[in-house]
């Protein structure tokens, strides 16, 4: 059953104090069933992907529009994601994996991004084979490196894992399925298993067919589904779709930004023409208190309450 559906999240609670986040990701993936995660893109996001119930954390695309206010083509530093994934991870309990892009440069500069995510809490992290700069992998412009770049990428990460003494699960997505051929994407997925990936993502697959020849490839690996809402290259399946292909991971990159972005935009032509939002279009004061943790801060703050 999908994770959005019935959460084996407190299950994995139980383990958090004594298990790392990697860990307890490394858990999930090997328990059955397909498991969902919205892309969030700030705490409260992230706060709020929990509180429904997802035992995944995943960013990426919405975190360059969130704190940038810029499209998701490689203008966001590391040191940016590393913070915010920082603030990510300290809000949530669930495991969270980062979008590193390409790694922000070559092998060494890899090796140091696994590090960087690793001390910023992300349980897993995901590196692409793109160009600099980078382009969102259902928009134009998309190039990669050659496929001996593309695996030393991944080699690098491994590395670093190793060296960190970390069990960090590594994603390496490849972009080469629009590039240069679906025949092409396979061979890279490949050759990312063979030199230790955790989880292989081909961005932009073409239809389902595609994406169960995948899913056939390096069988033992988990694979992880990108289903762009809105309309992208890839067919958009059902949660038991995408677990009958054999996908063990599915993201979706635009639901918390597109919904959010919506709202925002409504409530503002309303406060513009003098009306706020309309009762149930948001929450109310005591339910943003909850959310937000001011009931949680009050119950802490007695604790240390004096007399005076």
């Amino acid at each position: 059953m999908a994770s959005g559906q019935s959460s084996p999240l407190a299950e994995h609670r139980k383990t958090i104090t004594s298990e790392s986040p990697a860990k307890i990701l490394r858990r999930i993936l090997s328990s059955p069933g397909l498991h969902q995660t919205p892309a969030c893109f700030d705490a409260l996001s992230s706060k709020l992907v929990e509180r429904a119930g997802f035992n995944v954390g995943f960013t990426r695309f919405s975190i360059s529009s969130a704190r940038l206010g810029m499209p998701d083509t490689g203008l966001i530093s590391y040191g940016e994601i590393v913070e915010q994934g920082r603030l990510i991870t300290d809000a949530v309990s669930i495991p969270v994996i980062g979008d590193a892009d390409t790694g922000y440069g070559n092998a060494m500069n890899v090796k140091r991004t696994v590090k960087g995510y690793i001390k910023a809490g992300f349980a897993g992290i995901m590196i692409e084979d793109q160009v600099l700069p980078k382009a969102c992998g259902h928009t134009r412009g998309r190039k990669v490196v050659s496929r001996e770049e593309a695996v030393m990428r991944i080699r690098a990460a491994v590395d670093a894992r190793e060296e960190s003494g970390s069990d960090i699960v590594i994603v390496a997505r490849t972009d080469s399925r629009q590039a240069v051929s679906f025949e092409e994407s396979l061979w890279r997925t490949r050759a990312f298993a063979e030199v230790g990936a955790d989880v292989l993502f081909i961005d932009a697959l073409a239809s389902k067919g595609e994406m169960k020849a995948f899913c056939e490839t390096a069988p033992q690996i988990p694979k992880l589904a990108n289903m762009l809402e809105g309309g992208g290259k890839t067919p958009i399946l059902t949660p038991s779709e995408l677990e009958d292909i054999g996908y063990k991971l599915v993201v979706y990159p635009l639901s918390l930004l597109g919904v959010s972005i919506k709202a925002m935009q409504d409530a503002l032509i309303g406060i513009k023409s003098g009306h706020i939002p309309p009762v149930g279009t948001m929450p109310s004061f005591e339910e943003i208190k909850e959310i937000v943790g001011f009931n949680k801060y009050y119950d802490e703050e007695n604790r240390y309450a004096t007399k005076d």
